[in-house]
């Protein structure tokens, strides 16, 4: 009698752990679904901006690869404009925050519920990173340091001065340097030296 109670009582503990782990699977389901749900709709969002750029991406010459403008998968849903910055919705699924990575940190250069002012900032952050690839291939020169600036045919002759004079000025302080290192060798062994070159008595 007291076997048949005990088989019955590990039954329903069974039945019951059985239960639990239902309840805990369907929740755990259930939460899931929220965060499919959540980042469908952040990615639904996303593509409606991606919609709102594509013509100003479309006039982007295709010789140029400096933009990426890819919708990434994952947890949280991102439109890429380069390498270092995007658009993504807030924690709220509304707004839209249009970001960049600096080494500084994170800075958000645009940020709104409507779709247009974002855009606008992504287009003239578009505009900015091909105007600073213009003056790249044009070569233009910035002074390494604020407020040294080199002005004359004369100084710029100096700077870019090559061939056979910067050859000779290298082969002068390589033989100077010979010429000290040897001095030295020699005041360090004068004793010895006089001892094997010195007259015999």
């Amino acid at each position: 009698m007291t076997d048949k109670a005990e088989n019955q009582d590990s039954a329903a503990q069974a039945r019951r752990l059985a239960d639990v782990i239902r309840e805990v699977k369907n929740a755990a389901a259930d939460r899931d679904d929220v965060v499919v749900e959540l980042r469908e709709a952040s990615r639904t969002r996303l593509e409606l901006m991606a919609a709102e750029v594509a013509p100003l991406f479309a006039q982007v010459p295709t010789d140029i690869d400096l933009f990426d403008f890819t919708i990434s998968s994952g947890l949280q849903p991102r439109l890429w404009i380069d390498a270092v910055s995007h658009v993504a919705m807030a924690r709220d699924r509304r707004t839209y925050r249009f970001v960049k990575d600096t080494r500084a940190g994170r800075v958000v250069l645009a940020e709104g519920t409507a779709i247009k002012p974002v855009a606008d900032q992504v287009a003239r952050y578009v505009a900015e990173r091909l105007i600073e690839r213009e003056r790249m291939m044009e070569g233009v020169a910035e002074p390494a340091i604020p407020g040294l600036e080199r002005r004359g045919t004369e100084e710029s002759t100096v700077v870019r001065r090559g061939g056979w004079p910067a050859f000779l000025s290298g082969l002068g302080l390589v033989a100077a340097g010979a010429l000290v290192g040897l001095i030295a060798s020699a005041m360090a062994l004068w004793d010895r030296l006089i001892a094997a070159f010195g007259p015999t008595p």
